[in-house]
């Protein structure tokens, strides 16, 4: 029996009451539903924490998809999953008890029942201007401080004419959850006349032009902020820059500084805002700022909006509040780039807002992409993210003081730099002792912070190479899509180009790269490159330049080991073809030039190489023994298979470079035009890359003299000791990945659903080398041979004749023309990935890039390959052993090697076939995806 009124709680709970109300909440918040429902039986006090409306808020968002809510989450949760009913009249008869008070649960209460009518209408911090001219706000605002200006379009736009207009169209809701959560519009509204939320759902849409495109027709940008740098790229490669905001009292967006330090505008339609706001380098009282130390990720530790304008903002000193204003309905805001920013919707509102690129923010933009976590740090946390450390003079940047800003924890992969700690409240969820704040005070006291590009942009570590290392995944933009951007700036902006050489030197130190073209160019007597030609071409993982008609590529992707084999085994490879008298040496590009690229004593200097044999520059550099140092090529395929995919040394202080030179080949990369191109035009591609593919897979492979045959002890998880030697990397690393599939597969986020990862092991073999060797009737093994693969045969690989275009780096799609009878004359370029396998692995990346997997377009390739998938000792052999085993099926040995891939494949696939999402089985996937083999192979059989 639980005691009376006063001792509830510590009955109710047990040995459980040591714990406060906010851990026990958070606990609980980890149990599924029916858990928490038989948690709720155990006593009165568990029968509140498990009824708690933030609880099943969080328990609903966490399922994703379309959301319809129901009067309560609890029962908009329950009926979700399919655990009640309409009129279950359990949720109709909620429980009460006497005696039970959590200081914690009522300021949850309250924060979802307060009325903000009485928050202060303005404090005169923030200057409006009617009309201004575009130099005058560039030279007054732009990257000074925000600005507000009224728009005359806003009586377009309220709740009750977009309801009218839009109420079955589903809009985007506010991410509280790793799901994406839909409503619509009509129940959206219904859901912000019944909620009574501490942080109420908000719409949060960048997607509202495609899903209701008539509203883009009710607004105009401002004139004010036309100039945008990222509308050079089609619509589906620029990061997302407009959202529509439609939220309730009490919603807002909590404390930020907007993606890759663009700057913003805001206008508000309806409703009234609250907004505060800190310039760049001051981290808000109450928020903590974590930054990765290994790809410079920044996530945000912070209160909801309405719990720091509660019970952080009170507790601040006169001088560390914040500029704070109320934005009025027809009101434009203009938030800088790296501003702090913070808003709270005061009653129902309706916004629009777009982020955007231009010149004043444009080299921040840049700095923002570059890799390493130490300036990102910077940017978002000033000088908190270099405690102790020494800072340049930087009299003539304009500054804001940080004196009184505490010193950050630090840990071994995460910085985290929290805000400030001038609070004398319990509530304060950042605590501060006298150690970790005296060690910070005297080194800051006297500095100054300056959000000048020149102060921040000291902070790059500039031993990173741009090329190899990671980039953050919350970037604006991809590595190769950035590289991308700037060169259609530089082509389309031709008057801008100082300030693109300026962006591009922060984000891909293209300055460094263009001084080793140089030295190649000198050295081999090229011309040097124009104006038009000092930028990198391409999207691959290399800097790759044109210069008068030759492709000068620098090996730079994963370090000095995996580069120097990429470059040695392409070479091997094009001797090979010339031995062989190969076709293919009539398809892929002619080399001039290749050797090392060293910086010693401040300049740079080249040593031609042609592969063959161990040039002292590289014995120099390169600490690992090779045991080929005998054979021609002694960092040829073989080496590549053994030291050169394993986890590269640090060359940080090891100077030096590969690079190859070739000459241009003719047309245009597939990737740029194929979205110009019918199916029609693309067939003889097909049937080309068909014939080519073919081409490698005959190739004969380099003998395997000093290959260890078995006990090679760099070959670990390959527990057969009967596979080939020419198969032991490759099984070995299969094997290890198969071992830990699930981790493996969850590697990809959200990519692949929970209910396949559980049943990978059940579809993969007990081992990767079942899908290479097979026993026959008389106990003796037949093993499939391995061939060269390709390994990256993707749409940016594929030169393409036949194609003429009216212009290039257009907005629009230009005019094309299509000429089929040389549309099958192609080019295949970028041998550096080579490897050795099964030729099924080149037929991923062609069907599921190249194709898009069209299965037409993989019978037309299929019929010009004309080599089994089963190739072997003896073919024959093969496939009467093997005839009705699953690891002969050329689709199951497909779907295994996309399960194990080291790239996201199975993205690939669930993107291709939506309907997939869906599939209860990987047997399902595997018919559908790679069916079409298994009927190919069935034609192939002897």
């Amino acid at each position: 029996m639980e005691a009376a009124a006063g001792g509830r709680r510590e009955a109710a709970l047990g040995g459980l009451a040591v714990l406060p109300d906010e851990v026990l909440c958070a606990v609980v918040d980890l149990l599924p539903p029916a858990d928490i429902g038989r948690l709720a039986c155990v006593s009165s006090v568990m029968y509140i924490l498990c009824n708690e409306e933030p609880l099943w808020m969080s328990k609903c968002l966490s399922i994703g998809g379309p959301l319809e809510y129901k009067g309560s989450w609890k029962k908009t949760t329950l009926s979700r999953l399919g655990l009640c009913s309409e009129n279950d009249e359990n949720l109709q008869k909620p429980r009460q008890f006497d005696g039970f008070n959590s200081l914690y649960l009522y300021r949850r209460w309250y924060r979802c029942f307060t009325s903000l009518s009485s928050f202060s209408f303005d404090d005169g911090h923030v200057e409006r201007k009617d009309d201004l001219l575009l130099n005058q706000f560039r030279s007054q605002y732009d990257g000074k401080g925000p600005l507000a200006e009224t728009w005359p379009a806003r009586t377009k736009w309220t709740v009750q004419q977009l309801t009218k207009d839009f109420g079955e169209v589903p809009f985007r809701i506010s991410q509280r959850s790793p799901q994406k959560i839909t409503m619509k519009l009509k129940d959206y509204v219904s859901y912000m006349q019944l909620q009574h939320d501490e942080d109420p759902l908000y719409i949060f849409d960048d997607k509202f032009g495609e899903s209701a495109p008539a509203l883009l027709e009710d607004y105009s940008i401002p004139h004010l902020f036309q100039e945008e740098f990222f509308d050079i790229l089609d619509y589906d490669q620029r990061p997302a820059f407009r959202w529509l905001i439609i939220g309730p009292e009490r919603s807002g967006a909590s404390w930020h500084v907007d993606p890759g330090l663009t700057s913003a505008w805001n206008t508000l339609l309806c409703g009234r805002k609250r907004w505060a706001l800190y310039p760049p380098g001051r981290v808000p009282g109450g928020v903590t700022v974590h930054v990765n130390d290994e790809d410079g990720d920044v996530d945000i530790e912070t209160p909801t909006s309405l719990q720091w304008w509660l019970d952080i903002y009170p507790h601040l000193p006169e001088h560390e509040k914040p500029l704070e204003f109320t934005q009025l309905p027809g009101e434009t805001i203009f938030v800088p780039s790296g501003w702090w920013h913070c808003v709270l919707n005061l009653e129902t509102t309706v916004a629009v807002t777009q982020n955007f690129v231009n010149q004043s923010n444009f080299q921040h933009v840049c700095l923002d992409m570059a890799p390493g976590h130490r300036h990102k740090g910077v940017c978002r946390a000033g000088l908190l993210a270099v405690p102790g450390n020494s800072v340049k003079d930087n009299e003539n940047h304009p500054s804001v003081p940080m004196s009184g800003w505490n010193h950050p924890d630090m840990s071994r992969k995460e910085k985290r730099f929290k805000g400030s700690e001038s609070l004398s409240t319990s509530n304060s969820i950042n605590h501060c002792s006298a150690f970790e704040f005296s060690g910070v005070q005297e080194s800051l006291e006297n500095q100054e912070f300056s959000y000048d590009i020149g102060f921040l942009s000291q902070f790059l570590e500039k031993e990173r190479d741009h090329y190899s290392s990671i980039w953050s995944p919350t970037n604006s933009l991809g590595q190769r899509e950035a590289r991308e951007w700037l060169r259609r700036l530089w082509f389309l902006k031709p008057e801008l180009r100082e300030l693109v050489w300026k962006g591009a030197c922060l984000a891909i130190n293209v300055d460094k790269w263009y001084s080793c073209l140089e030295e190649i160019c000198a050295c081999h007597n090229l011309p040097l490159p124009t104006e038009d030609e000092k930028l990198p071409v391409g999207t691959g993982s290399n800097p790759v330049f044109i210069v008068s008609g030759n492709v000068i590529k620098i090996y730079a992707e994963g370090g000095l080991a995996y580069s120097v084999h990429g470059l040695g085994t392409e070479l091997e490879f094009y001797d090979l073809l010339q031995k062989s008298g190969s076709p293919l040496i009539n398809h892929i590009p002619e080399i001039i030039a290749s050797g090392f690229l060293e910086y010693e004593d401040d300049i740079y200097r080249t040593v031609p190489w042609d592969g063959k044999g161990m040039p002292d520059v590289l014995v120099k550099h390169y600490p690992l023994e090779v045991s080929y140092a005998n054979s021609c090529f002694p960092l040829g395929l073989w080496s590549k298979q053994r030291f050169g995919t394993s986890s590269s040394p640090d060359v940080s202080n090891r100077p030096i470079w590969p690079y190859m030179v070739t000459r241009k080949c003719k047309g245009d990369i597939f990737a740029r035009i194929r979205d110009v191109l019918s199916k029609t035009d693309i067939l003889p591609l097909a049937s080309s890359l068909g014939v080519q593919m073919r081409n490698i897979h005959l190739l004969p492979l380099p003998h395997m003299e000093h290959v260890p045959k078995s006990g090679n002890s760099d070959v670990k998880d390959c527990d057969d000791a009967a596979v080939l030697p020419e198969w032991q990397q490759l099984v070995s690393t299969l094997n290890r990945r198969m071992k830990n599939v699930k981790k493996h597969l969850a590697n990809w986020g959200n990519s692949v659903p929970q209910a396949l990862i559980e049943k990978a092991e059940g579809y993969l073999p007990p081992n990767m080398d079942f899908l290479i060797k097979f026993v026959k009737d008389d106990g003796d093994l037949v093993h499939l041979l391995p061939s060269w693969i390709h390994s990256d045969i993707m749409d940016d690989n594929i030169l393409i004749e036949g194609i003429t275009e009216s212009s290039s780096f257009s907005n629009s799609k230009g005019s094309y023309e299509a000429d089929p009878e040389k549309m099958n004359a192609i080019h295949i370029i970028d041998f550096s990935d080579l490897s050795i396998g099964d030729p099924l692995c080149d037929i991923i990346p062609l069907h599921l890039d190249v194709f898009r997997g069209d299965t037409d377009l993989l019978r037309e390739f299929l019929r010009s390959y004309q080599l089994p998938l089963l190739r072997g000792q003896a073919n024959t052999d093969i496939y009467k052993s093997v005839k009705n085993s699953k690891f002969s099926r050329a689709s199951y040995r497909a779907m295994c090697y996309c399960m194990l891939h080291e790239d996201n494949v199975l993205a690939a696939i669930f993107s291709l076939w939506k309907e997939l999402r869906a599939a209860t089985s990987w047997e399902d996937i595997e018919n559908l995806v790679w069916g079409e083999l298994n009927r190919y192979q069935e034609s192939c059989t002897p």
